[in-house]
């Protein structure tokens, strides 16, 4: 599989057969038929607690589909599920950031597994942070809005075709919220990007709408 370098520029499709998701005998959604491919940016929307997250989760085979089936697409090639990581960037509150590690550390750690996208190195990703005096400063002395910017750069400067966000602006502030905005118009062109939300304006820019409440009722 050619996986490489300005590898965001390339097609990813996910193709979703009757997909559905339950704990225990709860379906937290069921029977979604869905197409996702590059060049668009998805909003999957819903209220807290209605199985974004969980959905995301299935997208990005860290969790397995209760019904139904996924198949992945590289360049209309299929895409084995134990391979689909190397295919995406992903950024959540709930994905923990190596607390022990500087701002310096992180990022060389981070790239280890990713290619930066064109044109950036750990330069320019300290200087998209705007963090000026961090870079030798350890992650658990970061606030929360540190560490927020911090998935979001890692996630946005990554060299991947797939872009998953799970409430991107949590913990961020006014300004934060511009400069989230800034990297959706800089870096999710022509990617796969899959943004779960429920506030408006981490989403508003997006043509195509998932609402998971449309799958409740099937269920």
């Amino acid at each position: 599989m050619d996986y490489g370098p300005w590898s965001m520029d390339k097609k990813m499709r996910l193709s979703l057969e009757n997909i559905g998701r339950r704990f225990n005998r709860d379906w937290i959604f069921r029977g979604i038929d869905y197409a996702f491919v590059s060049g668009e940016i998805y909003a999957v929307l819903g209220p807290n607690g209605s199985g974004k997250s969980t959905l995301l989760q299935v997208l990005n085979g860290s969790l397995s589909p209760s019904a139904g089936k996924i198949s992945y697409f590289f360049e209309d090639s299929p895409v084995e599920i134990d391979a689909v990581y190397k295919y995406l960037s992903l950024a959540a509150p709930y994905l923990e950031l190596i607390e022990e590690f500087t701002l310096d550390e992180m990022i060389d750690f981070h790239f280890k597994f990713k290619s930066y996208a064109p044109g950036i190195n750990k330069d320019e990703v300290i200087d998209l942070l705007a963090m000026p005096g961090a870079k030798n400063k350890l992650i658990k002395y970061f606030s929360s809005g540190m560490k927020q910017r911090l998935k979001l750069a890692l996630a946005f400067c990554a060299d991947t075709p797939m872009l998953m966000l799970d409430e991107p602006t949590s913990n961020l502030d006014t300004q934060g919220v511009d400069w989230y905005l800034n990297l959706v118009q800089k870096f999710a062109k022509n990617r796969l990007t899959i943004i779960c939300s429920n506030q408006e304006h981490e989403y508003s820019f997006c043509d195509q709408r998932l609402n998971i409440t449309d799958y409740k009722l099937k269920a």
